[in-house]
């Protein structure tokens, strides 16, 4: 009898449910570009066995934006592991609960390439570690910074190493500093960030955000206050966002007590605010920018998410 799913089709049954939580992220933190990320509180879920037949259903945030078909992310990022590895994907069901916005630079996307690594990795036994997801989600996404957070969790500096290894190091926030998140009421897709940028930078701006970067995480991590908000100085992509983001400029530059600074998350448009303990209050005054500049925004008091996804059994969860 031929097989269907995992196992033949005259005694299929279907396998337990399995519970994956991804984290959304947030990448660069201003001077870090395409290095730095940290892991967010806010959770793609994802509810899944092996089956008969593709099935894919989605409820919550964008819910609508999801493909439910062969197309959706997921599930092509568990087809390309498995082919990438001689091995063939078999039919899943996938029941998809998502927190995280799309096209607000949250890493929704990252978390998506995530899943479907981590559920090829299951469903395929191949006993993966947290660090090699990361690499192989890094191969398929091209650069670390989101999937390092989502695989890893907490504040996470990477790179592509000379042998095309996702190398990252995993550093935990200083416990007097949080961060909330703001975003506005409009999508900026990250090929359209991409495009605004140069091609070449001048060797004085390369050097001004290798300084800010290594000064950012000795900051977050040490706690040293008086470092911002030099330590977010950017001069390799905020600046030439500047024209997608109507008010990014004077929200970077806002200076007010119990404010750290305020970053471009990912590519955008939501923005990522440092703040001191206590002093929530101030991502206001991101709203009140956007809103002079005619556009509404949601305050997101979320917290750095201390791990990266987590996978168990339905009936241990």
């Amino acid at each position: 009898m031929e097989a269907i799913g995992c196992v033949p089709e005259w005694m299929f049954m279907p396998e337990s449910w399995k519970i994956l939580r991804v984290p959304a992220s947030s990448a660069n933190l201003g001077p870090g570009f395409d290095a730095l990320g940290l892991a967010l509180d806010i959770y793609l879920e994802c509810r899944f066995r092996c089956a008969k037949n593709l099935a894919i259903r989605a409820r919550g945030c964008d819910a609508a934006l999801i493909p439910t078909g062969e197309d959706n992310l997921i599930w092509q990022t568990a087809l390309r592991v498995a082919s990438d590895t001689g091995k063939e994907m078999p039919p899943i069901e996938i029941e998809i609960a998502n927190d995280i916005p799309l096209g607000k630079g949250l890493g929704s996307s990252a978390a998506a390439l995530t899943a479907g690594v981590v559920i090829a990795n299951e469903i395929l036994d191949f006993q993966w570690d947290a660090e090699r997801v990361l690499h192989e989600a890094a191969y398929i996404e091209g650069h670390p910074d989101n999937v390092a957070a989502c695989a890893l969790g907490s504040i996470v500096a990477s790179a592509i190493d000379s042998d095309g290894i996702a190398r990252a190091v995993r550093m935990e926030i200083h416990p007097h500093y949080g961060v909330a998140v703001v975003t506005p009421d409009f999508d900026l897709p990250t090929s359209e960030a991409r495009r605004v940028l140069p091609e070449r930078y001048t060797r004085e701006d390369t050097i001004f955000n290798v300084q800010r970067s290594a000064l950012l995480i000795a900051a977050l991590t040490q706690g040293v206050t008086d470092a911002f908000p030099a330590a977010l100085e950017d001069r390799l992509h905020q600046p030439y966002r500047f024209s997608l983001v109507p008010g990014l400029e004077e929200i970077i530059g806002l200076r007010t007590p119990g404010l750290l600074g305020c970053a471009l998350s990912g590519a955008g448009p939501s923005i990522l605010v440092f703040h001191e303990r206590g002093h929530e209050h101030v991502c206001d005054l991101v709203r009140q920018i956007f809103r002079a500049h005619g556009r509404s925004s949601e305050i997101s008091c979320c917290r750095v998410a201390k791990s990266g996804y987590r996978l168990f059994d339905e009936s241990a969860g």
